[in-house]
């Protein structure tokens, strides 16, 4: 009933437009990110300094289902939680962030080794396939509020980094449209409902899945093969 409910949810959000799309057997997700269609992003020039242990990197843009299915292929990744970010702790449930007016956005937590992937990594993955900078409030057939373009720092080292590629790829014109997605503090994180980790691991043939996330994943093989990890490799996390 879950699953049901889920799909019907996000295809009433689907623009006519998407719908074409879907149709043609063309994913919304293959047009919007930067990697698919454009030259590689460049690296960062200003990355996160050395740190011990595991660190954690927050960020939202678009449908979580996507977003930790990216992260949990990217080396060096430990963890990666489906949740909420941005709203109050009483509000942290699907149901209400789907309103679009509790301030959440659809979000991941991501638990990785900076001694095998760095803050900075994260952050080109995420502007080259995970989602697309330049839509405001909306992420291909998602639209609201909670599927806003985020960066949540969790300390000023990661908002040097984030601050400071946003402007790198400004300055490079890496997309035909300015950049919107935000960085603002991390404030709280809350781990979205058990039937939302893993979605698109557990339904690999639903259309929304089929054309929406599982393109992101095959643009980041093809584009970051020496960060690119299967599924085996991958420790996420489930809610019982």
């Amino acid at each position: 009933m879950e699953r049901s409910f889920m799909s019907i949810r996000r295809f009433t959000w689907f623009s006519p437009l998407a719908g074409l799309l879907l149709m043609a057997g063309v994913s919304a997700c293959t047009l919007a990110t930067a990697g698919s269609d454009h030259a590689p992003l460049p690296d960062p020039a200003v990355d996160a300094a050395p740190a011990q242990g595991d660190q954690v990197a927050v960020l939202a843009g678009g449908c979580f289902w996507g977003l930790q299915s990216v992260f949990e292929h990217v080396k060096g990744v430990k963890k990666v939680s489906a949740g909420y970010s941005g709203g109050a702790a009483n509000t942290a449930e699907y149901d209400r962030v789907s309103d679009g007016d509790t301030g959440h956005a659809e979000s991941v937590k991501i638990v990785y080794d900076p001694s095998k992937v760095s803050y900075g990594q994260l952050l080109k993955v995420y502007f080259s396939v995970a989602t697309d900078p330049t839509q405001l409030n909306r992420q291909g057939p998602d639209v609201g509020t909670q599927y806003r373009s985020v960066i949540f720092y969790g300390n000023d080292d990661q908002k040097r980094v984030a601050t400071a590629y946003i402007a790198q790829l400004g300055a490079a014109h890496a997309f035909a449209a300015p950049i919107v997605t935000q960085v603002v503090p991390l404030k709280g994180f809350y781990v979205a409902e058990s039937y939302h980790q893993d979605y698109a691991r557990r339904h690999p043939d639903e259309p929304y899945i089929v054309f929406n996330d599982a393109p992101k994943v095959a643009h980041l093989k093809q584009q970051f093969p020496a960060l690119y990890q299967p599924d085996r490799d991958v420790v996420s996390v489930m809610l019982h």
